[in-house]
C-alpha cells in the first residue's frame, strides 16, 4: 500500500521538484504538528495567511455556525448573503470613504484580474504599469504585470501593452501617461525580499496617477490586515488607492480575496455587458464568516498594536556576521545571506529543529519571516535562538 507521501507525489499536481513534504496532521496557534507528533513553530503563517494563528477558536466556531446554516446557494451577487454583507460593512469602516464597495473573490490573483478589468472599463484605456520584482498572482492577466521575466517567459504571449518600471525610482514615474489605465503596485514588495519604498516615491506616484488620470491599484494581498503594523500598508504613506486588493489573511485561513473601489466605479461592471465580472464561489459564505471572525480578532484584541514591537525584537535578536542585511516592515522580514545555497541549508536546519521558515520567490538568498501576529515574545526568542544556532552550525 502506498503511503500518503507517495500518493501526494503521484496524484497531486506539483509546483516544484523538491516540495517540503511535511505531513501536517494538526495546526493550532503558531504551531504545526506532523503525523509523528513533532511540532513546528510557524514563521511564515502559510505565506502571510494565518495572521491570527491556526485554528483560532473564534474562526473555527464561525465556520461551524455558518456551515450549519448554509454553504453555496447561488453564483455571486444574486442573493443577499449575510456573511458577505456583514464583512463588507465591517471592512469599509476601516477604509477611506471612497473605498466603499467590495467585490469578493476566491483569491488574490482573481482580485488582480477583476481590478484590471475594472480599470479598463473605468478609463477606456489598455496600458498597465507595474514594477520590476512585483508579484500579483499567476493567472494570465496577473502574470502579465508580474515584474520577473523568468516566471513569465514560458507562458507568452501574455497581455500586450504592459510596462514594468523600477520600484522606488522617481525618474521612471514619468512613463505613466494618459495612455495608462492603471498602475498596480505592492506598498511593500514581498517576493523581492521585503523592499520598502520611500514616502516621497509613494506621494509622487499618487500625484502622477492623478495628473494623468491613471488609476492606482494597491495590492495588499500580503501586507494587508496588520502585517506591517497598520491595518493597511498604504496608511504608512498617507495616500489612498483607487482600487485596493486583499487576499491571504483576508479569509482567516479560508480562500478569500477582494478588489475594493467606489460604488460608482464598481457599477460599471453591472451593465454593458451585464455580469461584467462574475464568479461562482467568490465570497463563499463560510469563507466570509471565517474572514470576518479573524478580522474581529485583530481589531478587538488590538493585535496590530503589537506588531512593530515584535518586529523590533526579531531584528534585535537576529544579528550575525553571516546575515548580510535585514529588510523589515512590521512582522514582514527578510534576512539576506550570501547565496540561496547557504539560505537553504539554514532553512533545512531550522525545520529539523522545529522552526518553519522559507525563502522568497524573487530573492532566494533571503529567509522569509512573517509569523502569525499572535506570536509571543517568548516564542520569538525561541525561534531566533534556533535560527542563530542553525547559522552557527554551518
Amino acid at each position: 500500500m502506498l503511503t500518503n507521501r507517495q500518493l501526494f507525489l503521484r496524484h497531486v499536481a506539483q509546483t516544484n521538484v523538491a516540495p517540503l513534504m511535511l505531513e501536517i496532521e494538526k495546526a493550532e496557534g503558531v504551531y504545526l504538528y506532523d503525523t509523528n507528533g513533532k511540532s513546528y513553530l510557524d514563521l511564515i503563517a502559510g505565506i502571510a495567511v494565518s495572521n491570527v494563528g491556526h485554528s483560532h477558536p473564534k474562526v473555527v466556531e464561525a465556520v461551524k455556525q455558518q456551515a450549519e446554516k448554509y454553504m453555496h446557494l447561488m453564483v455571486y451577487g444574486e442573493f443577499v448573503e449575510t456573511p458577505q454583507v456583514k464583512y463588507a460593512e465591517r471592512l469599509c469602516q476601516f477604509l477611506p470613504k471612497a473605498l466603499d464597495n467590495v467585490y469578493f473573490t476566491n483569491s488574490g490573483a482573481e482580485a488582480t484580474e477583476g481590478a484590471m478589468k475594472l480599470a479598463k472599463r473605468a478609463t477606456g484605456r489598455t496600458q498597465f504599469v507595474s514594477f520590476k520584482q512585483s508579484y500579483h498572482g499567476s493567472t494570465q492577466g496577473a502574470l502579465s504585470v508580474m515584474g520577473n521575466e523568468y516566471f513569465k517567459q514560458q507562458f507568452r504571449p501574455l497581455l500586450p501593452d504592459t510596462l514594468q518600471l523600477r520600484y522606488n525610482n522617481m525618474e521612471d514615474l514619468a512613463q505613466i501617461s494618459c495612455r495608462t489605465a492603471a498602475v498596480i503596485l505592492e506598498p511593500v514588495q514581498a517576493e523581492s525580499g521585503v523592499t520598502v519604498p520611500s514616502v516621497d516615491f509613494m506621494h509622487a506616484l499618487r500625484k502622477q496617477c492623478d495628473e494623468t488620470g491613471a488609476l492606482l491599484i494597491v495590492d495588499e494581498a500580503q501586507t494587508g490586515l496588520g502585517r506591517t503594523g497598520k491595518m493597511f500598508a498604504f496608511e504608512h504613506y498617507s495616500i489612498e488607492p483607487d482600487i485596493l486588493l486583499l487576499a491571504k489573511a483576508f479569509g482567516g485561513g479560508m480562500p478569500l480575496g477582494a478588489f475594493i473601489s467606489s460604488s460608482d466605479r464598481m457599477k460599471l461592471l453591472t451593465d454593458n455587458p451585464v455580469l461584467g465580472h462574475i464568479t461562482t464561489f467568490g465570497g463563499h459564505p463560510v469563507c466570509c464568516a471565517a474572514g470576518l471572525a479573524a478580522f474581529n480578532v485583530l481589531t478587538e484584541e488590538n493585535r496590530i498594536a503589537e506588531v512593530e514591537r515584535k518586529g523590533q525584537l526579531f531584528e534585535k535578536l537576529l544579528v550575525h556576521p553571516k546575515i548580510n542585511s535585514v529588510q523589515r516592515k512590521g512582522l514582514m522580514m527578510a534576512l539576506t545571506f550570501e547565496s540561496f545555497e547557504m539560505n537553504k541549508m539554514i532553512i533545512d536546519k531550522c525545520i529539523e529543529q522545529g522552526v518553519l521558515t522559507d525563502w522568497f520567490l524573487f530573492a532566494p538568498q533571503c529567509m522569509r519571516i512573517a509569523p502569525p501576529l499572535i506570536i509571543t515574545e517568548a516564542q520569538i526568542e525561541t525561534a531566533c535562538a534556533v535560527i542563530v544556532k542553525a547559522i552557527n552550525d554551518l
